[in-house]
């Protein structure tokens, strides 16, 4: 009796590590439960992604362009990272508070649970449902939490006759969650659409582009090639986690204003006459001289047959669309309809049917507009509608109505603050004016004269355009490079510099090296 009167507590307190293993397992408990019965009702339902997409939804756009140019596409790793380690901390800590008592941490589950429903709640992709998802999450972390916690409280009493009692239920709780967690995990990627993409099959467009001309890209001097293959294609969106719609369970609504409403089964869509049209993409998140441009060969139906077919009403000013994660977009609805546009209802990319994370079942691509007004993925809805009728996410959050991309080049080779020997150095990059086409490229050094760079062979005016000129370096030392495109409609890019938002950035590219 005198061995467990030492050991025991007689403060009525938990010890510090009991208390915070109390309140991590509670979380874990909480998190596995959610995730498992999302894979039911739908997986943004986890109480976890749910708060994470409310998180991108009300985070400032200033923050969301610091993200993007600071991680790139894995910012939304980053998020997520950043919110498993702030929960850990605060399931410690509620663990910590609830030493005493455990009423701290219950409020704290309770509160954290009720913000879990609220955020799913909110999602408009998700029905009433789903908010099993964040009440079974909430009930596990709150029954978790108490019974560690009472298991505890006993194994601390003087006298206790098995004080490894909260170890063992610690060890079950910590199986049981993983487990949960895993089934929630294989039952979500168990409904991907991969296999559904895989018996699309070949796709054969009735209208294929010719092949790319071997002079199209200077890939040997440094530039990307011409067309980026699907794996390299960038990716700038708002999901957290790619939405998954099998080609068999998707429809495409056309309604609005139009003169009579129309539904597409992927089966309508694919049975049309299929054309190829090869478009660089870039995102207006794109800073000068960044990477987010891309030239892919899409394959899909013209996007304004459809809505010939559906018959515009007068008045009509935007295309309102919606992806099936409630992600929405609008397209000015002259540009969609512009003869000669080419504005595309995609089911393919380089030969492919589109890949799950780039829309597939199907995409909106429209050469010339930034994606954010032209480029919705995995798209399910089309209303034609007035610009005073919707307001589009991107619009919401201070971004301009009408986004043209912008004339703007790269500089591809040298890299910046690379070491060359005096001699001759080969300068080479891209160009872009989607829809208009780019007319020359010069490159100037040291702010001495422009030089005209010598331009590849034009694929088509809706994609990027490469270019190479040979400088003659002889002084050591640093040295910094410019360029700037002119277009064909005789519009030479500015030097000023504007930031991303709210339509793009602008400015000369420059890159400083040294020669030694």
């Amino acid at each position: 009796m005198s061995e467990i009167a030492v050991s025991g507590r007689t403060d009525g307190r938990l010890r510090a590590s009991h208390a915070v293993l109390c309140g991590l397992l509670g979380l874990a408990a909480a998190l596995a439960a959610g995730h498992l019965v999302a894979a039911f009702v739908g997986r943004n339902a986890s109480p976890y992604l749910a708060v994470g997409n409310s998180a991108i939804d009300l985070t400032p756009t200033w923050l969301k362009d610091w993200a993007v140019r600071t991680f790139g596409t894995a910012d939304k790793l980053v998020l997520l990272s950043g919110m498993a380690v702030v929960l850990v901390a605060v399931a410690a800590g509620a663990g910590l508070l609830s030493r005493r008592s455990p009423l701290a941490g219950t409020v704290v589950i309770g509160v954290f649970g009720v913000l879990g429903g609220i955020a799913v709640f909110a999602r408009p992709d998700l029905g009433q449902l789903a908010l099993a998802a964040p009440a079974a999450s909430l009930l596990a972390g709150l029954w978790t939490f108490r019974w560690l916690h009472a298991r505890a409280a006993e194994d601390e009493e003087i006298g206790s006759p098995d004080r490894r009692r909260f170890l063992l239920g610690a060890g079950a709780v910590a199986a049981g969650a993983g487990l949960v967690g895993l089934g929630g995990q294989l039952l979500g990627s168990s409904r991907s659409a991969d296999s559904s993409r895989a018996a699309v099959g070949e796709l054969e467009p009735a209208r294929r582009v010719p092949p790319v001309p071997a002079d199209a890209d200077f890939t040997k001097l440094g530039t990307p090639s011409f067309l980026t293959p699907n794996e390299s294609f960038y990716r700038i969106d708002t999901a957290l986690i790619v939405p998954q719609v099998r080609a068999e369970d998707w429809s495409l609504r056309v309604h609005g204003l139009v003169e009579r409403e129309l539904t597409f089964t992927y089966g309508d869509i694919r049975g049309r006459r299929l054309v190829e049209r090869t478009i660089t993409m870039c995102c207006v998140s794109n800073e000068v001289g960044g990477p987010l441009i891309s030239t892919a060969n899409f394959i899909g139906v013209d996007l304004a047959e459809l809505l010939r077919e559906a018959g515009v009403q007068r008045g009509a000013q935007q295309l309102y669309s919606t992806s099936t994660d409630g992600w929405t977009c609008g397209t000015p609805l002259d540009v969609v309809l512009e003869p000669g546009r080419g504005a595309l209802l995609a089911i393919g990319m380089n030969g492919e049917p589109l890949p799950v994370e780039h829309g597939f079942p199907a995409r909106m691509v429209v050469p010339g507009l930034y994606g954010y007004v032209s480029g919705t993925k995995w798209v399910t809805d089309l209303e034609v509608t007035t610009w005073e009728a919707r307001r589009a996410y991107w619009l919401e959050r201070g971004w301009a109505r009408e986004a043209p991309v912008k004339t703007q080049s790269r500089i591809d080779s040298p890299k910046g603050f690379s070491t060359l020997p005096p001699g001759r150095v080969v300068v080479a990059g891209i160009a872009w004016a989607q829809h208009t086409g780019i007319e020359k490229v010069e490159v100037r050094l040291d702010r001495g004269p422009w030089r005209e760079a010598e331009l590849s062979t034009v694929v088509t005016d809706d994609a990027w355009r490469m270019w190479q000129v040979a400088l003659d370096v002889t002084e050591p030392g640093s040295h910094q490079l410019a360029c700037r495109a002119t277009d064909k409609s005789g519009y030479t890019q500015t030097e000023r510099r504007a930031p991303v938002l709210p339509d793009g950035a602008t400015g000369w590219h420059t890159v400083t090296f040294t020669t030694r």
